[in-house]
């Protein structure tokens, strides 16, 4: 199955199982990539917010106009800040960002019980390597690289190259089948 690529600067259509890398500064206006990515060609779509609470990334979807009854948000951010929170359909929390196997068991359970186009954006890797520490960060991204694979779905992550040494943007680099670049001036360049 393919999916539109309505991202700029981004081939027409990517296949099933895609997973994309956004790599972007860490001021780097990202919510137009990240929205125009979910927006389209999406029957379900799955946000995995390790760098805002799920009343932010809902007012992002109001606001760039994205159909919020197909988004379900995994909001890792809330509980540990003592925010007050109730699950509901379509917002799921687990206790921090470092809860790598609650992120990876909740897009389980989400991927397992949706049909159609998926899409799911995990926003960033930086924020859980921050939290978690690198290789077990890198082992929870394979595995999310995994079930879109599994499920003909397709992903898009974030990464802060700045924050990280140049062998573990490199190794990211490796691990996705296109990237994307936002420079600091909002140019957006891509190699898939």
């Amino acid at each position: 199955m393919d999916y539109e690529l309505a991202v700029e600067n981004t081939p027409d259509t990517i296949s099933g199982g895609t997973g994309v890398l956004l790599l972007h500064p860490s001021t780097g206006e990202t919510d137009r990539i990240d929205t125009d990515f979910l927006a389209t060609d999406t029957d379900h779509m799955l946000i995995i917010s390790t760098r805002t609470t799920a009343r932010e990334v809902e007012q992002k979807l109001e606001y760039y106009e994205v159909d919020e009854d197909r988004a379900t948000i995994l909001d890792t951010l809330s509980i540990e800040r003592g925010y007050t929170r109730r699950r509901s359909e379509n917002v799921h929390y687990v206790s921090s960002p470092d809860d790598l196997d609650g992120i990876l068991e909740d897009a389980r359970e989400w991927i397992e019980s949706h049909d159609g186009k998926l899409r799911i954006t995990v926003d960033s890797i930086t924020e859980m390597a921050y939290y978690a520490d690198d290789e077990r960060t890198r082992e929870a991204i394979e595995d999310l690289l995994d079930l879109l694979a599994e499920h003909d779905a397709v992903g898009l992550f974030h990464l802060s190259p700045e924050v990280h040494d140049e062998a573990i943007v490199s190794g990211y680099r490796d691990l996705f089948d296109g990237v994307v670049e936002l420079s600091a001036d909002g140019t957006v360049t891509s190699e898939f």
